[in-house]
């Protein structure tokens, strides 16, 4: 597995690393933000469980055959203590830029506070039933 060579200082820098990655189809930068735990977790759209890094690296380098893919960030709702950051978030997916979304997903990224900075161990990302929300619930933070 790829090791970043750049600290996340903050959950939320990993987490616009990791989007920033997609955007970009890059498999190394994607990879090196995940912690270095064998038991990290993806679950993709209407997808299974993957566990490990091999799982998620051969789950994402099929979603980038296809190219990159354009995810806007939105809604977020996050908890957080000194170890580590749950975010819930909605995503707009986008796979030609400029049009409107595809389809909306909610998703939870979780992260874990290493000495190398703030990694991914969870991304949970499910479909979401009709449009995709309009209002902010309270307690949120928009990016």
């Amino acid at each position: 597995m790829p090791k970043s060579n750049k600290s996340m200082g903050t959950a939320v820098d990993a987490e616009a690393a990791f989007y920033d990655a997609i955007a970009r189809a890059d498999i190394q930068a994607l990879m090196a933000l995940w912690a270095e735990d064998d038991e990290i977790v993806c679950v993709h759209p209407g997808g299974g469980r993957l566990i490990g890094h091999a799982a998620i690296r051969a789950s994402w380098e099929a979603v980038f055959e296809r190219g990159p893919v354009h995810i806007g960030v939105s809604r977020l709702h996050e908890t957080h203590n000194m170890l580590t950051a749950v975010h819930s978030i909605v995503e707009e997916i986008h796979r030609s830029e400029g049009r409107q979304p595809d389809l909306h997903i909610i998703a939870t990224n979780v992260f874990l506070k290493t000495p190398q900075g703030w990694r991914i161990v969870i991304h949970h990302a499910s479909v979401a039933p009709g449009p995709a929300p309009s209002h902010q619930p309270p307690g949120t933070v928009l990016h």
